[in-house]
């Protein structure tokens, strides 16, 4: 499990992770949320390959950094490059999203926009 390391800007935070989604899972939408949780979770699994969860929490650690290459402010621009990010993450890791981390993520998401 990767730590918290609060003094870094640029280090995976679950602290963070969750806080952000928590607090901006609307702003950010179902679609942007529902990639997050799915990387999440194929992350905390035990057979994900170390490769798997490096360019896993990297892409994580780019959705909840305050630097970003889009502002997350900027009207319905702002997470699109989230988005991207996530996105070529799970291509890249599909292997480790699992029908059953899928369906972790959209139940997560079902009680969050229902």
């Amino acid at each position: 499990m990767v730590q918290d390391k609060p003094h870094d800007p640029l280090a995976f935070s679950e602290k963070g992770f969750w806080d952000k989604l928590e607090c901006f899972a609307c702003v950010a939408g179902k679609e942007v949320v529902e990639r997050a949780l799915c990387l999440y979770y194929a992350a905390q699994k035990t057979d994900t390959p170390r490769w798997a969860q490096t360019v896993i929490y990297g892409a994580l650690t780019y959705f909840i950094s305050p630097i970003d290459a889009v502002p997350d402010i900027t009207p319905v621009l702002g997470y699109s490059d989230d988005l991207g990010v996530l996105v070529s993450a799970a291509l890249t890791v599909a292997m480790s999203v699992t029908d059953e981390v899928r369906q972790q993520a959209r139940e997560k998401v079902g009680r969050w926009f229902a």
